[in-house]
């Protein structure tokens, strides 16, 4: 599978433009009123060998957030956030609910070499994105920091940067769907002050609506998210 895209530029910054659908898929646009909807057109989507990432994009923004969709895949834990499983997408992407606390956070992490989308469904995340570092020793620099509302997308890849999410909250939890095209199991946590990096695996409090057996023990790294 590879990925196409309109706008390499925009891509690199960090901003998939608002996709030009009429002028490239004609007029004949999916609805998306839910998040089966969503699931089915991405099924659809994902089927080809090709596939566009702002037509993606499009459709990760078309859906609107709704509790009743996506409330059986919401599964927190009381020490640090969660992510829960919510389709695998024939093995070429993953979809998931990751679930934040009061004041939960990623670790500072790449994306292994995948496409990245998220959107946020309830309450609100910081985006804090990261130079790659030259050298390890060095102290990583912030190239930007975006506050992200409700039904808001944004989007990354290792040649944009690194980043870590984060719920800055201290009394709402936050809710946030993300789509990684192709699936991976690892990824690089890296220190900010010394640009250390540790191998972490990815792992899943649920899937599919169903926690996971033991998926409360501790995580002794921190995790991409």
């Amino acid at each position: 599978m590879s990925l196409c895209r309109f706008n390499e530029d925009s891509e690199k910054e960090g901003r998939i433009c608002d996709f030009t659908a009429n002028k490239h898929l004609g007029t004949f646009l999916p609805v998306i009123n839910s998040l089966d909807d969503l699931i089915r057109e991405l099924k659809v989507l994902f089927d080809s060998d090709k596939v566009n990432v702002e037509f993606l994009n499009y459709l990760m923004k078309s859906y609107k957030s709704k509790p009743a969709d996506w409330k059986k895949f919401a599964k927190f834990d009381r020490y640090r956030y969660t992510r829960n499983l919510v389709d695998t997408g024939n093995g070429k992407y993953n979809l998931m609910l990751l679930c934040w606390g009061e004041g939960h956070g990623s670790g500072i992490h790449d994306h292994a070499n995948s496409h990245c989308f998220m959107k946020v469904l309830q309450g609100s995340i910081e985006e804090v994105k990261f130079a790659w570092p030259t050298s390890e020793g060095e102290e990583l620099k912030e190239i930007g920091r975006t506050k992200l509302e409700l039904n808001d997308t944004c989007y990354i890849n290792n040649s944009i940067g690194l980043h870590r999410v984060e719920n800055s909250s201290n009394v709402d939890t936050a809710i946030s769907l993300h789509l990684y095209c192709p699936p991976y199991d690892k990824c690089l946590v890296f220190n900010k002050n010394t640009a250390q990096t540790s191998v972490s695996t990815v792992t899943f409090y649920s899937m599919y609506g169903v926690r996971l057996k033991g998926a409360n023990k501790p995580v002794p790294e921190p995790e991409d998210n």
